[in-house]
């Protein structure tokens, strides 16, 4: 039994479609429908139920699919025993944010590709929340702060930010000083979250309102700078328009508390090689953004 073809089905059954499938593994819709045909002709059983609208498991299917994965689990663990020190192989999808993702990440894992020549990098740069396994990713880069999920998070690096606005909306509206009174002001924010606030040694949460939403801190940045209203953002992004004085910060007695660049994987004994190079090689480059913040070490969210 061939273990691509055990990883294409696994691939097909995750994701729900051949298309999907053969986008994931780079290969061609008919090298995918060959490969499961193959595998159920080995079985003597129907994995797979054809339909219009894509592909469903059969009962044989459901049951196959959890042990073909930790086939391919087991077969890749061992191949990296015996790979060579330091030598990679294989593929490595990795879910990005488009805002940082291009920018600050890209070169890290350009660097990974360029010292590793047998390792396959597929990016995607997306500021949702994917779901790395449904979407068959095996790890994802995330920014600022961790919503609750079974997924495990290993921190590598620092991020700061401030509360900014401009001059003409402060000239309008006020500057607000408190976290009270932030609340009369018209935030900028990413969806209906809450905002976390320093009080001294105290961490405030609140819940601004605003009328503009969007899933980029760029776009926040954007309507920043337009007068629109108070933006929760990361440095990077609002250090040039603060020299400008484009943007000024507000509230800075009460800032947002340091958040994150985070390496999630989903939930496992032991991360892959390719994961733990990439984690290295994403600490190397940002833990020492803030030497006073040491990495933590891996948990479950």
């Amino acid at each position: 039994m061939d273990v691509e073809d055990l990883r294409t089905f696994v691939e097909v059954a995750d994701s729900g479609a051949i298309t999907s499938a053969a986008a994931r593994l780079g290969i061609s819709k008919s090298m995918v429908s060959r490969r499961i045909a193959r595998l159920e002709s080995e079985l003597g059983a129907q994995l797979l139920a054809r339909t219009t609208r894509g592909t469903a498991l059969t009962e044989a299917g459901a049951t196959f699919r959890d042990y073909a994965a930790r086939a391919c689990a087991e077969i890749d663990a061992a191949r990296e025993t015996i790979l060579p020190a330091g030598e990679i192989r294989g593929r490595l999808r990795i879910a990005a944010p488009l805002t940082f993702g291009p920018t600050h990440f890209a070169p890290v894992f350009a660097r990974m590709a360029r010292e590793h020549p047998q390792l396959q990098i597929q990016s995607c740069y997306t500021d949702r929340f994917v779901d790395l396994i449904a979407e068959g990713f095996d790890c994802a880069i995330r920014v600022g702060y961790l919503q609750d999920s079974d997924l495990i998070a290993r921190r590598v690096g620092p991020v700061h930010g401030k509360y900014v606005a401009s001059p003409d909306y402060i000239k309008a509206h006020g500057s607000p000083e408190t976290p009270d009174e932030m609340l009369d002001h018209q935030a900028l924010l990413q969806g209906t979250e809450s905002w976390q606030i320093k009080d001294g040694d105290a961490i405030v949460t609140i819940r601004p309102q605003g009328r503009f939403k969007a899933d980029n801190g760029v776009a926040l940045v954007a309507a920043a700078l337009a007068g629109i209203g108070i933006a929760r953002v990361p440095d990077g992004l609002t250090e040039e328009h603060i020299a400008s004085g484009a943007l000024v910060p507000v509230m800075t007695r009460y800032p947002p508390p340091p958040g994150g660049i985070f390496v999630l994987r989903p939930p496992g004994q032991h991360p892959s090689k390719k994961i733990r190079v990439l984690i290295e090689m994403m600490i190397a480059c940002f833990d020492k953004l803030d030497q006073h913040s040491a990495p933590l070490s891996d948990k479950v969210l």
